[in-house]
């Protein structure tokens, strides 16, 4: 028995010169198969094709787009299947409830922000977007009024475009009660949490970004264990309350006016066990000018920083314990008399500590106090800022602090401070 290999077909029985002719056609045939596998395959009428509940295993191969998905249904990948799509709108769009999508590639959407143009569009409850990558994307994944749903294992990378010119990695919004959770994303604008409460973000990782996280009117939401680098700006916090940042490592965020950890008007949350690293501001706060709720700040690290912590128009009442500074080239810095002082300071290890622990039970024997001197200069005029650490100005300091004519400000008074 002789077989050309194509679909099994065989070409026993035939008179010989009826083989060669067939034999012809089966290697024209092979022959073409490599232009043929090259276009992507209609994915759409096989989803519309399966019924709800189903689970769509596809074959390793490019599938063409843009795909909608409106009932239950998993689609799954097999790390093998491409879904490619024609450069316009959204790649793959999912509506209903109870959609998981597994496994899967996804390239070539849409370049339109007033469109949205997404790898991934999600509307609805209870989905699961587990193990995909998604590349050459305006928007990475788009949550749309979704709630209960699981976005993990994801791998976005974002159109090569500057920085203000590409979508969001990931864009939550009006969204509640979701995990994004393991997820890595590069070369995007923003992660954008918009009017979205009750959302746990842990353990991701963002760089090349303009703002890591960009959080705003989305109270109590948990940001944790994620990595942020490279990025303008860590993580933004604007009117949203109760949120708990814990075990996130910010590092190199220096430019957008920022800083790695920012918070303004959001009264009442945890900062802790963060390390912030080289970055403009290490924690940033402008609350209202009375205050609404105070910040907790404890156990972090603040190092490398050109300001360790700034505040801003705000009066104060923080909690600020246990925490490390250290190599910052200006500790703690305030825009006007009052800003810091009116803090709750105690525990912190500052590595400009000039006291002794006679007793060596880990606590300075003496206050530790930072006071302006003429660095207030640069602090109150922000026009000045471009003179600070000159060599004019690092002189005038010296002689404010060798011959003080006015009174210093009082920055901080931390009464315990740690040795260690």
């Amino acid at each position: 028995m002789e077989s050309c290999g194509l679909n099994g077909y065989t070409a026993s029985g035939l008179k010989p010169e009826a083989r060669l002719r067939r034999a012809g056609l089966c290697l024209l045939a092979c022959l073409a198969l490599p232009a043929l596998a090259a276009a992507p395959l209609p994915l759409q009428p096989l989803i519309d094709a399966a019924p709800a509940g189903a689970t769509l295993r596809l074959a390793p191969g490019a599938y063409a787009g843009p795909v909608h998905i409106s009932r239950p249904l998993t689609l799954d990948g097999g790390r093998q299947a491409v879904i490619v799509g024609n450069g316009r709108g959204t790649v793959l769009s999912v509506a209903g409830n109870g959609v998981t999508l597994r496994g899967l590639r996804l390239t070539g959407s849409g370049e339109l922000h007033d469109h949205v143009d997404a790898g991934i569009l999600l509307e609805g409850d209870d989905h699961r977007v587990e193990d995909n990558q998604l590349d050459d994307v305006l928007f990475g994944i788009h949550l749309k009024q979704v709630r209960r749903s699981r976005i993990a294992g994801n791998r976005i990378t974002g159109k090569d475009l500057a920085p203000a010119m590409r979508g969001d990695g990931l864009r939550v919004w009006y969204s509640q009660h979701n995990l994004i959770e393991g997820n890595h994303f590069t070369r995007a604008r923003d992660l954008t949490f918009a009017n979205s409460a009750d959302n746990r973000i842990v353990g991701n990782e963002f760089s090349h970004g303009r703002y890591g996280m960009h959080i705003i009117f989305s109270p109590r939401l948990l940001v944790e264990n994620n990595r942020l680098t490279a990025t303008g700006t860590g993580i933004v916090v604007l009117y949203s309350p109760g949120l708990v940042l814990r075990g996130n490592h910010v590092a190199h965020a220096l430019t957008d006016g920022g800083g790695g950890i920012v918070f303004k008007e959001s009264d009442d949350a945890l900062v802790e066990h963060n390390e912030v690293l080289h970055c403009s501001v290490g924690l940033r706060i402008d609350a209202p000018p009375q205050s609404l709720g105070a910040l907790t700040v404890r156990h972090n690290r603040f190092a490398h920083n050109v300001v360790g912590m700034f505040f801003y128009g705000e009066e104060g009442g923080h909690r600020i314990h246990d925490n490390r500074f250290e190599n910052n080239l200006n500790t703690v810095a305030i825009s006007a008399p009052g800003a810091g002082s009116a803090n709750v300071w105690r525990g912190n290890f500052w590595d400009e500590y000039r006291g002794f622990d006679r007793n060596r039970d880990g606590v300075g024997d003496t206050p530790h106090e930072l006071r302006l001197y003429a660095d207030r200069i640069w602090m109150e005029t922000p026009m000045t800022t471009f003179f600070r650490n000159s060599p004019a100005l690092e002189i005038l300091d010296f002689l404010e602090r060798l011959a003080p004519f006015s009174s210093p400000h009082l920055v901080l008074r931390d009464p315990a401070p740690r040795m260690r």
